[in-house]
């Protein structure tokens, strides 16, 4: 008897191991797309005009401005005058100072053999103050690196600390040449971050920058990254911070953006339950009111677009998500996809996904 348990027993575990295996396929068929589905996904989105991951920008969140992207190539190949003469023409419009002053910035933290010559050339010039001030944050920022602080070296971090407090008196020159202009505060805010000041004093900071420039785009996105659980705040703090400055913030302003932003920040769940809320749902359906009120060329508007895109896809609302999705496709650089290792692919991912979820809804409802 005891020999017959032992030659059923050894029957039974091939055939255990092949219901096992059955069971694996099935549960990865059930909760993985298999390649025909994801070419059949991709095939739509081309047949869209949308773009391969491939075809993807990784740099910018939507194309620059005809006369900023020829300023900036220049500059690239050593002339400084064009990049001048584009801050000149922007004037007092703070929004687009600070995003094309941090173009300039990120080049000059590369070589900055041309704002050299700008420096030279045009002694104590508010403009070439504000690039090189913002150039030297970005400079500290690469000094310290994008990895997390156990995996970021002594050196880095005494180096990162250096750079950021000689980026103050730079800052500081900025300010007073020209003490209307709230991009070198801007800048400043992420100094706050860095170097760790006290709420109380990042307080200060704040009342500085919105006196000039109440519902500026980048200096609330700065602030709110300052007011994050990992940086210098909790999700409480960010959370407030967000709902006020959008509570407060007028129409086309993009404020609306700052509540989305703290809640991605945050969220750690692995379900869409938590951005399926009445809360988030109005939160999204705010941020739609903002988009259609704003500025078509406003520097920051593709940057809420990407956000609208894929909680619009979360919540279901997949044909809005794929209006989003189309005004910002061929250009990858904003949340939710730059945290990615591969921002391209899960940008295409999830439009892939979005596009299939349009198709298949139409053809049932056809």
């Amino acid at each position: 008897m005891t020999v017959l348990f032992w030659i059923l027993g050894i029957l039974a575990v091939p055939t255990a191991i092949f219901v096992l295996w059955l069971a694996w396929v099935f549960l990865k068929e059930l909760f993985s797309p298999t390649p025909h589905d994801d070419t059949k996904a991709a095939q739509a989105a081309a047949e869209l005009g949308l773009l391969p991951a491939e075809r993807q920008n990784t740099e910018l969140a939507a194309p620059l401005p005809k006369e900023w992207a020829t300023a900036l190539a220049a500059v690239r190949g050593g002339d400084w005058v064009p990049g001048a003469e584009v801050l000149t023409a922007i004037g007092r419009d703070w929004d687009r100072r600070s995003a094309f002053t941090a173009l300039l910035a990120e080049i000059a933290a590369e070589e900055d053999t041309w704002l050299l010559a700008w420096e030279a050339a045009r002694r104590d010039d508010p403009d070439a103050a504000g690039v090189r001030a913002r150039s030297t944050v970005y400079l500290a920022w690469e000094i310290r690196g994008g990895k997390r602080a156990q995996y970021t070296t002594r050196e880095q971090f005494d180096g990162f600390h250096r750079t950021l407090t000689a980026a103050r008196e730079e800052i500081a020159k900025a300010a007073a040449l020209n003490p209307d202009d709230p991009t070198p505060f801007v800048a400043e805010i992420w100094v706050a971050l860095g170097l760790g000041y006290p709420n109380a004093e990042m307080d200060k900071l704040w009342a500085e920058l919105t006196s000039r420039a109440p519902h500026h785009y980048e200096a609330h996105y700065a602030a709110l990254q300052y007011w994050c659980a990992k940086w210098r705040g909790s999700q409480r703090l960010a959370v407030e911070f967000a709902e006020r400055a959008a509570a407060d913030a007028p129409l086309g302003s993009l404020l609306t953006a700052l509540p989305l932003i703290a809640h991605f920040e945050h969220d750690e769940s692995d379900t869409t339950a938590a951005d399926n809320t009445p809360e988030m749902v109005a939160r999204v359906d705010a941020a739609l009111r903002d988009v259609a009120a704003a500025d078509p060329s406003h520097p920051r508007l593709p940057e809420l677009r990407h956000l609208l895109a894929f909680y619009l896809h979360l919540q279901d609302r997949n044909e809005a998500a794929l209006e989003q999705f189309k005004l910002v496709d061929g250009h990858v650089n904003a949340l939710p996809w730059r945290y990615r290792n591969d921002p391209a692919g899960y940008f295409c991912q999830v439009r892939d996904t979005v596009v299939q979820a349009v198709a298949e809804a139409a053809a049932a409802n056809g």
